[in-house]
């Protein structure tokens, strides 16, 4: 788990004023170059650092469904996996997979006096419900030959991508929120921000569920893993008198 370098959203020097600190914001911040807003001695600013953490479960479900027969003749032996192949793709299709969510490998050879035939399909779900009816349909319908494996979960690049941006924002408005909160005690208005800038994020997967003494789902015996990432922000805030507000 790696962490990510900090960026910086947005900054604009300030023009007037006192700086209030989170306490907190020295502790991060010990050993670092200070920034502008810090040098600034006629700044009137409140800086805050905010932090969040959030978890996302996984939105795709892959499923490998694989076809062998053999026979004497080739023909015999490509008709007949052909067939099941067929079916397993229309029942594929019948629960909204979409062509490109859907990968076909085929495999001949010959032994002896018999050909060996076997095809494999990967579907990949995003409807975890009727990934299930599927299965039950392929698994109730289709003889020995076809073999149904258990859904292999997973997270995608967009929900990763989902996830990164929510607890960051999710970050900055906990910032915000402590620096409402010390305005009101110090009997001043929060302004505009000045800087934002995430001091750090991570990322790791954990277990989505806790050991009980109840039969465990099948999302567990399957290994269903929850993603999670936390991210911690600073946040520098323009300082105004209370009384602003009101003047025309």
């Amino acid at each position: 788990m790696a962490n990510s370098p900090s960026r910086v959203f947005a900054a604009v020097s300030p023009s007037a004023g006192d700086v209030y600190r989170d306490e907190n914001e020295s502790v991060f911040n010990r050993g670092r170059k200070q920034t502008p807003l810090h040098t600034q001695s006629n700044a009137r600013v409140v800086q805050m650092t905010g932090c969040a953490e959030l978890s996302c479960p996984p939105d795709r479900a892959t499923v490998t469904i694989s076809v062998k027969n053999s026979k004497e003749h080739v023909n015999d032996v490509t008709n007949s996996v052909t067939r099941r192949l067929e079916y397993i793709l229309q029942t594929a299709r019948q629960h909204d997979v979409k062509e490109e969510n859907i990968t076909v490998t085929k495999h001949l050879q010959r032994e002896e006096e018999l050909f060996h035939m076997r095809a494999e399909v990967l579907v990949v779900f995003s409807d975890f419900e009727k990934m299930q009816q599927a299965r039950s349909v392929l698994i109730e319908k289709l003889d020995k030959s076809v073999c149904v494996g258990d859904p292999y979960y997973s997270h995608s690049a967009e929900s990763l991508n989902l996830l990164r941006r929510r607890v960051c924002l999710e970050a900055v408005d906990n910032a915000r929120l402590k620096a409402s909160e010390a305005c009101c005690i110090l009997g001043q208005a929060l302004g505009r921000p000045l800087l934002v800038r995430e001091e750090e994020s991570r990322e790791w997967t954990s277990g989505q569920h806790e050991v009980t003494d109840s039969p465990p789902t099948l999302h567990q015996k399957t290994g269903v893993t929850l993603v999670s990432a936390s991210s911690r922000v600073f946040v520098a805030f323009e300082l105004r008198p209370m009384d602003s507000n009101r003047r025309k």
